[in-house]
C-alpha cells in the first residue's frame, strides 16, 4: 500500500514478490502449501507475483531418521528390523509434509518406497487454517465483490485439500483407484501399495526404478524413445481427465518417471482431484464450443464449471474469450501452448468477476506443469500436437452417448455438414494410434493388457459405424441432414464420401462389420419399431 502511494509500486514489485515467497518459507508448511496454491490463482493475486511463487518449492530440511524410524514402528506395531532387511540412512526426499526413504522388505526381498509423516504437523497445521479462516472472514465483502464468493469458501477449500494429504490411508486408497483406472494400459506404470504395511502417518509402497523427468540426457542415454514418451504422458494425462475423472493434482518432475521400457510412471498421491462425471462431459463440450468458435456457449461453459456465479452476466467475457482464442489458435499448433493460453486467461480472469474452483485451479496446475516437462525432455515440442489426435481418437471411437452426441456437434456446423473437418479428425485419430503403437512399453509384457490395447495399432471404427447406421435409421433430423450434405449446392457429394473411406478403408474389417450387424439385426428392427409406433402414437 505504501509502494502505491509513493507511485513506486511497479518499480519494486519483483522485490516485494520475493519478499513474500521467503515469508511464507519461514511461516511454515502450511504457508508453503498456501503458497503454491496461489502460484495457481489468477483469481486471486495479479500474474507478477504469481510467478514468483512458482519457484516455491516444499523442499524443507528433514526431521530426524530416529524419529522417522520411530513413527514407523509405533503405526506398524513391530521393530523396524522385523519387518525391513534394509532401509537407507538418508531421506530419498524431503517435503514440508512428509519425507520417503528407501527399504527391502525381509520377506520377499523386494525394494519399497516409506512414506513418513512429519511429527506433530496435525496441530500445526490446524492452527494455521484458524489463522488463515479468520484472516479471510475480514476479507469477505472484497471477495465477493472481486471473485463472487466469499474467502473463507477459498480457505474451506484450500483446507479440506491440506487435510486429505495429512491421513495417509486416503493416498493408499487413491493408489488403489489409479491402478484399477489404468489396469491393463501397458504404457503406464502406479506403484503397487502395501496396505498390510501402512497406516495414517507410514505409507509403504512399490519402489519405482525409474529415471526423474528432471534429468532429460539420462532418458535419452537410457535409449528411451523421447517422442513416444511424450506422447504416452500427454495421453495418460487426458485419460485422467476426460475418462476417469480422477487425476494426479501434483504432477511435478520429481513425481514423474520415465521407465527404461517406455512406459511413465507417477509417484505421490496424496494431492488428486474428482471431476464428476458431468464436468468431464462440459469439458469436452468446451473443446466442441472452441472447435466450432462457438464464445457465447464457451462463456456459459464457465457459468456450468462453476468459474462465473449463476445468473452473472456472460456478454462482456465473449469478446474476451474471443480474442484470446483467435490469437492463440490463429497461430496453428505449432506455436500454441497453455502456459500463453493461461497467461492472458490470467488478466481475464483477474478483470472479470471469475473464481477458479479449487478442483480446476489443479487441472490448470496439472496441464502447465506436465507441458513444461515436455519442453524440458523436448523444447520444440508441441503439446496440442498430442493432444488433438487423442481427443479425435476419443470422440470417433468411444461408444458413451454423451461423446457421440459430441461427435455430431462437431460434425455439423449452422446445420452444415462438415466433410473436411470428419477428414481431419480421422487423420488425426490414425495419428495417434500410430504414434502410441510404436511405443515400445506395448511389446513389453508387463502383464494382462486389455483387449482395447491389444488392437492399438488399428483404429476400430467399427462401433462408430454401427451407431452411425442406426443414428440414420432412427433420427429424422440426422437423416436429412445428411441427405442435404450428400446434395449441398444441388451436386451430389461422392467424391467427399470417398476420400472419407479412402482414408478408413484399411481400418475397417468389412466381413466383421457385416457379421455384428447381423447379430444386431433384431434389435435394430425392435428398435425401429419402436420408433414408429412412438411417432405414430405422438402423431395422435
Amino acid at each position: 500500500m505504501y509502494d502505491c502511494l509513493v507511485g513506486r509500486d511497479k518499480e519494486v514489485v519483483p522485490f516485494r514478490a520475493r519478499q513474500l515467497r521467503n515469508l511464507l518459507c519461514d511461516l511454515g508448511p502450511s504457508f508453503i502449501k498456501a503458497g503454491q496454491v496461489l502460484a495457481n490463482r489468477p483469481d486471486i493475486i495479479r500474474e507478477d507475483y504469481m510467478n514468483e511463487l512458482c519457484i516455491l518449492q516444499d523442499d524443507v530440511p528433514p526431521f530426524p531418521n530416529q524419529v522417522a524410524f520411530k513413527i514407523i514402528e509405533e503405526e506398524l506395531g513391530q521393530p523396524l528390523e522385523a519387518l525391513f532387511s534394509k532401509i537407507s540412512s538418508r531421506t530419498i526426499a524431503a517435503a514440508s509434509l512428509g519425507q520417503v526413504y528407501r527399504a527391502t522388505l525381509r520377506s520377499s526381498g523386494e525394494d519399497v518406497a516409506i512414506k513418513v509423516l512429519r511429527p506433530q504437523i496435525e496441530p500445526i497445521i490446524y492452527r494455521d487454517l484458524f489463522l488463515f479462516r479468520t484472516l479471510a472472514s475480514f476479507l469477505n465483502g472484497i471477495s465477493i465483490q472481486k471473485l463472487g464468493c466469499n474467502a473463507e469458501l477459498i480457505v474451506d477449500e484450500f483446507g479440506e485439500k491440506l487435510l486429505e494429504e495429512l491421513d495417509y490411508t486416503l493416498e493408499a486408497r487413491n493408489i488403489e483407484d489409479f491402478l484399477e483406472n489404468f489396469k491393463g494400459d501397458p504404457t503406464v506404470k502406479i506403484p503397487l501399495v502395501y496396505k498390510n504395511l501402512s497406516g495414517s502417518r507410514v505409507l509403504v509402497m512399490e519402489w519405482i526404478d525409474g529415471i526423474r523427468c528432471t534429468d532429460p540426457q539420462a532418458i535419452k542415454n537410457a535409449g528411451i524413445d523421447v517422442n513416444g514418451f511424450l506422447t504416452v504422458g500427454v495421453s495418460a494425462a487426458l485419460r485422467q481427465l476426460l475418462e476417469f475423472g480422477l487425476f494426479h493434482g501434483d504432477p511435478h518432475p520429481g513425481n514423474i518417471f520415465a521407465m527404461r521400457d517406455g512406459r511413465i510412471a507417477y509417484v505421490d498421491f496424496g494431492n488428486v482431484a474428482v471431476l464428476s462425471q458431468q464436468n468431464k462431459q462440459i469439458l469436452i463440450d468446451a473443446v466442441v464450443h472452441a472447435v466450432n468458435e462457438d464464445y457465447a456457449e464457451m462463456a456459459n461453459d464457465f457459468t456450468r464449471l462453476g468459474f462465473l456465479a449463476s445468473g452473472t452476466d456472460v456478454s462482456p467475457i465473449i469478446p474476451a474469450l474471443e480474442a484470446i482464442w483467435q490469437n492463440s489458435a490463429g497461430k496453428g499448433l505449432s506455436d500454441f501452448n497453455f502456459r500463453s493460453v493461461t497467461g492472458q486467461f490470467n488478466k481475464l480472469v483477474y478483470n472479470y468477476p471469475i473464481r477458479i474452483p479449487e478442483r480446476f485451479s489443479l487441472v490448470i496446475r496439472s496441464l502447465l506443469t506436465q507441458e513444461g516437462i515436455c519442453f524440458t525432455l523436448k523444447p520444440d515440442f508441441k503439446f496440442l500436437e498430442v493432444a488433438y489426435p487423442y481427443v479425435a481418437k476419443r470422440l470417433l471411437t468411444d461408444p458413451n452417448p454423451a461423446l457421440r452426441e459430441r461427435l455430431i456437434q462437431v460434425l455439423f456446423k449452422d446445420g452444415v455438414f462438415q466433410w473436411k473437418r470428419l477428414e481431419n479428425l480421422i487423420v488425426l485419430a490414425k495419428e495417434n494410434v500410430a504414434k502410441m503403437s510404436s511405443n515400445p512399453a506395448i511389446q513389453v509384457k508387463n502383464g494382462p493388457i486389455s483387449r482395447s490395447w491389444q488392437t492399438v495399432s488399428k483404429l476400430d471404427l467399427t462401433d462408430t459405424i454401427k451407431d452411425g447406421a442406426r443414428l440414420v435409421l432412427f433420427d429424422e433430423g440426422i437423416r436429412r441432414q445428411l441427405l442435404l450434405a450428400l446434395t449441398e449446392d444441388s451436386k451430389l457429394h461422392v467424391e467427399e464420401l470417398v476420400d472419407v473411406y479412402k482414408l478408413v478403408e484399411d481400418d475397417i474389417n468389412i466381413p466383421a462389420v457385416a457379421m455384428e450387424v447381423v447379430q444386431d439385426f433384431p434389435n435394430v428392427v425392435r428398435d425401429f419399431l419402436l420408433s414408429w409406433s412412438n411417432s405414430v402414437l405422438s402423431d395422435r
